[in-house]
């Protein structure tokens, strides 16, 4: 899995998810944004990550991801995950680069 680049800022975090409140479309084929890296942090339990090549593409990887690590996904990068215990925690963090329209409007957003 990649870095997020060093100009990239964190713009937005998720509240904690576990089974009982973990998005439906966490755990299906999504993509994120163009120009947005995604970090998935695991607190509790583990889970799997699976990458595709594409929407439709073929499975690319899958990365179990333990309490205490986290994993990092591209911009616009298919995947999904799968919660694999009962006790599995984890929350997102989203970056995006310090100058981008994405950033500014969160900071805008804040500032309201």
């Amino acid at each position: 899995m990649a870095l997020v680049p060093k100009d990239f800022v964190n713009y937005k975090s998720t509240p904690v998810f576990s089974r009982d409140n973990v998005p439906k479309m966490l755990l299906h084929m999504h993509n994120t944004k163009a120009g947005v890296y995604g970090q998935i942090q695991v607190l509790t339990g583990s889970l799997m990550f699976y990458g595709y090549t594409g929407s439709r593409g073929e499975l690319d990887k899958e990365i179990i991801i333990r309490a205490g690590e986290t994993a990092i996904s591209h911009p616009e990068y298919w995947h999904k995950v799968e919660l694999l215990s009962e006790d599995t925690q984890f929350r997102l963090h989203f970056y995006a680069h310090k100058d981008s329209a994405i950033v500014a409007q969160q900071q805008s957003e804040r500032s309201e």
